[in-house]
Protein backbone atom coordinates (compact mmCIF):
# COMPACT_ATOMS: atom_id res chain seq x y z
CA UNK A 1 0.00 0.00 0.00
CA UNK A 2 1.07 3.72 -0.44
CA UNK A 3 1.43 5.52 2.36
CA UNK A 4 2.27 9.59 2.08
CA UNK A 5 4.24 10.33 5.29
CA UNK A 6 5.06 13.95 5.88
CA UNK A 7 6.14 15.75 9.49
CA UNK A 8 7.39 19.09 11.13
CA UNK A 9 10.03 18.69 13.65
CA UNK A 10 11.53 21.73 15.90
CA UNK A 11 15.03 21.75 15.18
CA UNK A 12 15.41 24.71 17.87
CA UNK A 13 17.52 22.51 20.06
CA UNK A 14 20.13 19.59 19.32
CA UNK A 15 17.68 16.81 20.09
CA UNK A 16 15.30 18.28 17.53
CA UNK A 17 17.91 18.42 15.62
CA UNK A 18 18.88 14.62 15.52
CA UNK A 19 14.83 13.76 15.43
CA UNK A 20 14.41 15.57 12.10
CA UNK A 21 17.52 13.21 10.76
CA UNK A 22 16.37 9.91 12.27
CA UNK A 23 12.78 10.43 11.03
CA UNK A 24 13.98 11.31 7.56
CA UNK A 25 16.39 8.12 7.85
CA UNK A 26 13.73 5.72 9.06
CA UNK A 27 11.41 6.93 5.93
CA UNK A 28 14.30 6.31 3.49
CA UNK A 29 14.46 2.66 4.75
CA UNK A 30 11.04 2.51 3.70
CA UNK A 31 10.37 4.99 0.55
CA UNK A 32 11.65 7.99 -1.07
CA UNK A 33 11.75 11.54 -0.32
CA UNK A 34 9.11 13.55 -2.56
CA UNK A 35 9.83 17.15 -0.74
CA UNK A 36 12.01 18.16 2.37
CA UNK A 37 9.53 16.74 4.33
CA UNK A 38 7.28 14.79 2.72
CA UNK A 39 8.18 10.78 1.81
CA UNK A 40 6.17 8.20 -0.31
CA UNK A 41 6.79 4.59 1.50
CA UNK A 42 5.19 1.47 -0.56
CA UNK A 43 4.97 -0.85 2.22
CA UNK A 44 3.20 -3.95 2.96
CA UNK A 45 0.77 -4.41 6.07
CA UNK A 46 3.67 -5.77 8.60
CA UNK A 47 6.02 -3.05 7.72
CA UNK A 48 3.53 0.04 7.92
CA UNK A 49 3.28 -1.24 11.54
CA UNK A 50 7.22 -1.60 12.29
CA UNK A 51 7.73 1.92 10.13
CA UNK A 52 4.52 3.69 11.87
CA UNK A 53 5.84 2.41 15.80
CA UNK A 54 9.23 3.63 14.78
CA UNK A 55 8.66 6.83 14.01
CA UNK A 56 6.01 7.27 16.99
CA UNK A 57 8.81 6.58 18.92
CA UNK A 58 11.40 9.21 17.53
CA UNK A 59 9.16 11.85 17.46
CA UNK A 60 8.47 14.24 20.28
CA UNK A 61 4.21 15.09 19.95
CA UNK A 62 4.75 18.06 22.29
CA UNK A 63 7.54 19.90 19.61
CA UNK A 64 6.98 17.84 16.27
CA UNK A 65 3.98 16.75 13.88
CA UNK A 66 3.82 13.34 11.82
CA UNK A 67 0.79 12.86 9.29
CA UNK A 68 0.03 9.76 7.42
CA UNK A 69 -1.67 9.56 4.48
CA UNK A 70 -2.90 6.04 3.67
CA UNK A 71 -3.17 5.60 -0.27
CA UNK A 72 -4.07 2.09 -0.56
CA UNK A 73 -3.02 -0.71 -2.73
CA UNK A 74 -3.75 1.54 -5.88
CA UNK A 75 -2.50 4.75 -4.19
CA UNK A 76 0.15 5.21 -7.24
CA UNK A 77 -2.79 6.16 -9.67
CA UNK A 78 -4.00 8.23 -7.56
CA UNK A 79 -0.66 10.65 -7.44
CA UNK A 80 -0.48 13.57 -10.25
CA UNK A 81 2.89 15.76 -10.12
CA UNK A 82 3.79 18.51 -12.17
CA UNK A 83 6.56 20.50 -12.63
CA UNK A 84 10.42 19.54 -11.48
CA UNK A 85 12.30 16.57 -9.57
CA UNK A 86 10.48 13.65 -10.86
CA UNK A 87 10.22 10.68 -9.20
CA UNK A 88 10.03 7.18 -10.91
CA UNK A 89 7.04 5.75 -11.34
CA UNK A 90 7.17 3.51 -8.53
CA UNK A 91 9.64 2.20 -6.22
CA UNK A 92 9.60 -1.00 -7.43
CA UNK A 93 11.24 -0.11 -10.32
CA UNK A 94 15.16 -0.11 -10.39
CA UNK A 95 16.60 3.19 -9.92
CA UNK A 96 19.21 3.71 -12.82
CA UNK A 97 22.18 6.21 -11.55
Amino acid sequence: MLVLITYDVSVLTKAGQKRLRNIAKTCLDYGMRVQNSVFECEVAPDQWVNLKQTLLEIYDPKEDSLRFYMLGAKGRQKVEHFGIKQTPDSLRDPLIL
